[in-house]
């Protein structure tokens, strides 16, 4: 009878079975789920109500709408803050709702922090899953 394999390597074969899983399922249902995440759109709306902006999955503008209220008291600094204020929050939605989307194949904090390119953390949580630390 062969000795006892060492928690180590144990720790490693199960991450490499877990990484092959999630990689036949990415190979399965990928193009599916890729297509659906290129598809994401996200609106929001200013507190104010008076701009719109949709973006795509990148956080691409998509389209800007703008309530002609705003002429009523001009303020350029104002409406370039609230555009760009009300893009983020739209970019943050379709950004959420992307991981969303990958969630059965990839583990959300791992996708967030890929698309974010914090390096550090998916490093980080790669060693994790591997026994290790960093």
């Amino acid at each position: 009878m062969g000795s006892p394999e060492r928690p180590d390597v144990a720790a490693m074969r199960a991450y490499a079975d877990e990484l092959r899983e999630m990689f036949t399922r990415l190979q399965d249902e990928g193009l599916e789920l890729h297509a659906k995440a290129r598809a994401v759109q996200a609106t929001e709306t200013s507190r104010d109500g008076l701009v719109s902006v949709t973006v795509g999955a990148r956080g691409e503008l998509i389209r800007l709408d703008l309530d002609p209220r705003i002429y009523r008291r001009p303020d350029a600094r104002a409406l370039a803050d609230t555009i760009a204020e009300t893009a983020h929050k739209a970019a943050e939605a379709a950004q959420r709702r992307v991981i969303e989307i990958f969630e059965p194949v990839i583990p959300p904090d791992h996708f967030k922090a890929h698309l974010d390119g914090d390096v550090e953390t998916v490093l980080s949580r790669l060693a994790e899953d591997m026994g290790g630390s960093r």
